[in-house]
Order: C-alpha cells, then structure tokens, then sequence
C-alpha cells in the first residue's frame, strides 16, 4: 500500500529553481561528473577545509547542492532501519534541518554498501530521496514533507541479495526511479507533485546498480538512458516509451556519460553511442577495450574520455575515436566516481586520499593530495568553487575561501 501526502508546500517555493552552481544530482547537474569552473582549488590541503560536521549514519550516497543548502541521506540503527534527510547550511556546515523515517522495506544488504546507497535529487524546489529499502521520499526545501510511498509495499519483490543503489534524477518535471532487480524489475516515472507513478515500465529482471541519465541532442528530444546487463534503453520522460535501444550489453554497475549529445557507454570496454531520429538505433561511433572501466563511471572532459580500472590506473583516451593518450596510476582502490572542472579531476579513493589530477600535463599529473582520514565511498560533489565530500561520519567541504 502506498501513502501520498500531497499539497504541502512550503513559502515560496515556487521562486526557487536550479542555477548554473548547483549539483542536484549524482554527478551533477548534467549527469556526467562536470562542473562550471571556477571549481576548487588544484592544490588542496588541510587549510581548505572550511569545515566538516558528523553525520549520524552510514552513507553512500553523493551530497546535492541547491542554492546555500547542502543535502545529504544517511541510514542508521543496528539494521540500518532509520533513514535520514538532512540539510546543511554551505556556508559554515551548521545543520539546518533533518528528517527521520523508518525504512518500510529490506534493508538487508553487501557490508560494504549500506542503506542509503543511492543518492538523492532536487528539480529545485524539491528534494527527492530514495533508499535501498525502497522507500521514496520528496520534501521542500525546508523539510516539509510532501509525500512518502514505501514501494516495497506495492512492489514486494523488487530487490538483491546485495542491497539496491540506483540513484535518482529529474527529466523535464519527472522523477526517475530505477527498481532494478532479479525479480520485479523495472523503472517508473513519478510525479514530483504527489509522488504517484505516472508510468512503470517492465525491465530485464537482473540486479543492476546504475543508474538512470539524461540525454540531451540538438535537433532531438531529451531522453532518458535507462542502462542494463544487456544494454541501453532511450524512454520519453513523460511517458517512459522506449524511443531508441541498443542490445550488445552493457555494465551493472558503472553508468554511462552523455557529453555533447554523444552516450559514452561501459559495454565492451567502453562504446561511444550518437543518437539519431526517433526510432532509429544510435549510431556506433567508436568502441575500446583499453578504456574499460571499473565500478567508476566514465568522465568525459575536455574531449577526452578518462576510466579507472580495478588497479586504480586512470586512462585517457580520444572522444573522437577512443584510442587511449595515456596511463597514470593513482594510490587506489576506488569505488567512487571522479568528479571534474577545468583541467582538473578530484578523485577520492576508498582509503580517503584525495588526489587531484591535472589532466593538462602531458601524461597527466597528481597536483596534489590530501588525506581525509576517513573511508570514503561516495562520488564528491563540486558546487561553485567547492568541493563536497562524505563518508560515514563526516561531510566536509573544501575550498579556497
């Protein structure tokens, strides 16, 4: 049974909208892991940090930025059972509010992922949060709630052995939520007003732990990438028809990269995909084996494509064709997904060392280090001139000023 609790809105809610310095998403605002510049500074060390506060729980999820507020999801208690909302205020990391809720679904999951898994997603009046339990929330910007479904109750079988993290993303007014399992599989568009489904969509019943993207090229309607073991699926945001596929498989955990109206896929190394009209299959522009990916997503910057493989090796390769430039091996392992502005990339590995790569030396070139002291396992976020990072414990933002 699914409980709606609409028509709550909070002042002034509708005069707030995102803005070019906001992350709202996993991987920000277009879904590929690339900031505005200014971005943070290359060399980072302990002075930058302009403040960290504790967080009450476990976390893997990425934090949002909209506007002065910083938003994060957390799952605590022996079974993980009470899930956390809160807002921070960017300015000085003071908490400015929190929700609790109990978790209505499984929250059995891998020991090395948790609860609050996916990351959570604003359309700039509103946050959403989704958790492995499948619980779905949507709030105002001051914490109001507007409403709260426990998909598990409609859908009792969606869910893995391992624990689910599919994160969530907005497309021209519609919340995307990808439940994605062995069993009932699939993915739904819901109303961001009410939190009601306004389509569901039946999806190859495997576990899979990407998760959804907008694609956007000129000339074409925006679509929404739905990715899975056995490849990409293109649907209309508002009424989840599926417009475009593409069949030859694809990873369940690394998502792919839109970048200038080109998919960069994990799928056989990696596969760079064009779309073109309407049900019509994308065009195969360039695949390589050499830029195969690990758990880390594709970031494409600068008209370079850049992987991380197990061995924590980040490669560099061509968008133009995919040939790989060049190797340079950082201090791994990672699970998280690098994050970039500029000439620069930010990557976190598992230990908590930061490690700033210029991409625009030759061979590319760790500018700078610094160790957070912390497990980290979450994408940061970059938001003006910051940069966001969490782990279970901490939240600290980093900066020049």
């Amino acid at each position: 049974m699914k409980r709606i609790l609409g028509g709550l809105w909070g002042a002034g809610l509708g005069l707030l909208s995102l803005h070019a310095a906001d992350w709202p998403q996993f991987r920000g605002p277009n879904g590929n892991g690339v900031a505005q510049e200014p971005g943070p500074p290359s060399k980072l060390e302990a002075g930058h940090i302009r403040w960290a506060t504790d967080l009450p729980g476990r976390g893997l999820s990425s934090p949002i930025v909209i506007g002065d507020r910083v938003f994060v999801t957390c799952s605590s208690g022996p079974k993980q059972e009470q899930l956390h909302v809160i807002c921070f205020n960017a300015a000085d990391g003071s908490k400015r509010w929190e929700r609790r809720f109990w978790a209505t679904g499984r929250t059995m999951c891998h020991e090395k992922t948790c609860v609050a898994a996916p990351s959570p997603a604003s359309d700039g009046r509103r946050i959403f949060a989704i958790f492995s339990s499948n619980d779905l929330v949507g709030l105002d910007l001051d914490g109001n709630l507007l409403w709260l479904r426990g998909l598990t109750r409609d859908y009792p079988n969606a869910s893995n052995s391992l624990g689910m993290s599919s994160s969530l993303t907005v497309a021209e007014g519609v919340l995307i939520a990808m439940l994605e399992n062995d069993s009932e599989s699939f993915t739904a568009g819901v109303d961001v007003r009410t939190g009601t489904n306004l389509w569901k969509l039946a999806r190859p019943k495997m576990a899979n732990w990407t998760s959804p993207v907008v694609l956007k090229t000129a000339g074409q309607p925006t679509v929404v990438v739905l990715q899975s073991g056995q490849g990409i699926s293109a649907v209309e945001p508002a009424t989840g028809r599926v417009v475009w596929e593409y069949t030859d498989g694809a990873s369940t955990i690394p998502s792919a990269t839109p970048s200038e109206g080109v998919l960069y896929v994990p799928s056989h190394g990696v596969t760079a995909l064009q779309p073109g009209p309407v049900g019509q299959s994308p065009k195969q522009l360039w695949r390589s084996p050499q830029l195969r990916p690990s758990t880390s997503s594709p970031v494409v910057l600068q008209g370079r494509v850049f992987t991380l493989n197990d061995a924590g090796v980040l490669t560099c390769g061509s968008a133009d064709d995919g040939n790989r430039l060049w190797q340079l091996r950082l201090k791994g392992p990672f699970s998280s997904t690098p994050v970039a502005c500029g000439h620069l990339m930010f990557c976190v590995n598992e230990k908590g060392l930061l490690q700033v790569v210029d991409i625009s030396a030759p061979e590319g070139a760790v500018a700078s280090e610094l160790d957070l002291g912390n497990t980290v396992l979450s994408t940061p976020s970059i938001a003006g001139d910051a940069l966001y990072v969490r782990s279970d414990a901490k939240l600290w933002k980093l900066s020049k000023s």
